[in-house]
Formats: C-alpha cells, structure tokens, sequence
C-alpha cells in the first residue's frame, strides 16, 4: 500500500532512489543506468541524508580506489557541514583510475500524497501518440516504456510532458519537459500531478530531482510543495 512509503525515512527513500537510478549487481556495485540501452552508471554514488549518506560504486570500480574513496566519504561532514565538503578530493582519486567526466549535484523530493488530484493532463498511449510529434517526437520511445505518460495539450499538441525517466516496482522518477513558449502557465503543474497520481494509485512511492543549477526545475517542485528528503551527488 502506498502508505507505507510515507512513513519511510530519508535515508530508506534515498535506498529506494538509488535503486531507480541504476542497475546493481548482486554485490552492490552499480553496473548500468536503469533505463533502455547500455549506459554505464557512475562511478561513485552518494546520496546525502539527515540519516546518513546512501553509497553506492561501479562495479568496475578498482578496490583501492573504493577503499580510498569509502574513507574520504566516512570523514566528510555532509549534513553538518556539506559546503565544507572537498570534491575535489573525490575528484583527485577517482581521477587515478581515468579522468572525471562529469559530476552531478542536485535535491531530491518526494511527491505528497495525491491520489485522486483533479488535473486537465490527457495520458497518453499509443492510441494517442501524435499528440508528442510537434514537440516531443523524441519522447515516442518512452509511450510504452515511460509510463505513464501525461500532457497538457493545447490545439491537439501536447505542450507539456511528465513520465517516468526511471522506475521499478516499488517507485518512479519523473521526466518533465515543457515546451519553451509554454512555460510560466502552470502546465508542469499539472502534468507532474497527474502522473505522481497514477504512480501512487499503483502503489509506488513518485520521485522527483533536478540538478542545482536548473532553477526552474526547482521551482516547480517548491510550487508542488514536494519534500526534499536529500541530495544526489554523483561522479562519472
């Protein structure tokens, strides 16, 4: 039942978070991106709570460097102290085996309850799908494995979308894209609450994160009041 996963803690969404990112082997280590095709997860998973941090590595990962990388995360303040944080002391090791080719930080939120929310999204299928074909033609994969998929659409065009980027049983994250003359109306608000609806009504936990330089992405989620149970930092 859904309401199991609101009485999760940070720490335990942020476990369920990692598992939608990627694919793990049966050690642990990462090993692919958790959506269609073959791209390599990150290096190095770190996934900050007021519990603790979630850690996850490659499985290609060399054991040294693990080993290296695993003190440097156990001496770091991240939730007293993350401005404090040396990443460049991450950077420095992991850049013994290859060098850094991108790092990622951004929030992480969780959806509040909203089952049943009201919203003028259309879903769409297959039955439908040339509603994405004017602005969304690259998102014509992810009708069947994206769902769901919801849009605002306006003169038989959708001009805002929200699906899953990556999901598995037990939870989902977001997708959102809004088409560039369309945005400020409202229209993410409606498309994310209508899937988040749909993704509860089956009884998974939705998701939500965004990089902290996308501004408006964080904006959207301050306007659905989402919580943020912690932050995603991850080095490739």
């Amino acid at each position: 039942m859904i309401w199991r996963y609101f009485m999760l803690s940070d720490y335990e969404l942020m476990e369920l978070q990692v598992n939608v990112l990627f694919n793990h082997d049966e050690f642990g280590g990462m090993t692919w991106i958790n959506e269609p095709g073959t791209k390599s997860a990150p290096r190095i998973f770190l996934g900050i709570t007021n519990q603790g941090t979630v850690e996850r590595y490659h499985q290609a990962l060399h054991e040294d460097v693990k080993d290296e990388l695993k003190r440097i995360v156990a001496k770091s303040p991240w939730v007293d102290a993350p401005n404090r944080v040396n990443l460049a002391e991450i950077i420095s090791v992991l850049s013994k085996d290859r060098p850094i080719e991108n790092v990622y930080a951004g929030p992480a939120y969780v959806f509040p309850e909203l089952r049943g929310a009201s919203t003028h999204a259309v879903r769409i299928t297959h039955e439908n799908i040339g509603l994405l074909e004017h602005h969304f033609p690259d998102y014509f994969d992810d009708v069947k494995n994206g769902q769901p998929m919801f849009a605002v659409v306006q003169n038989q065009v959708a001009v805002s979308l929200c699906c899953s980027a990556r999901q598995t049983s037990d939870a989902a994250e977001a997708s959102l894209h809004t088409a560039q003359n369309f945005r400020g109306k409202g229209y993410a608000l409606e498309v994310c609450t209508a899937w988040a609806a749909e993704v509860q009504s089956q009884g998974r936990i939705a998701l939500y994160s965004t990089a902290w330089n996308n501004l408006s992405s964080q904006a959207v989620a301050r306007k659905l009041r989402l919580k943020q149970y912690g932050v995603d930092l991850h080095f490739s």
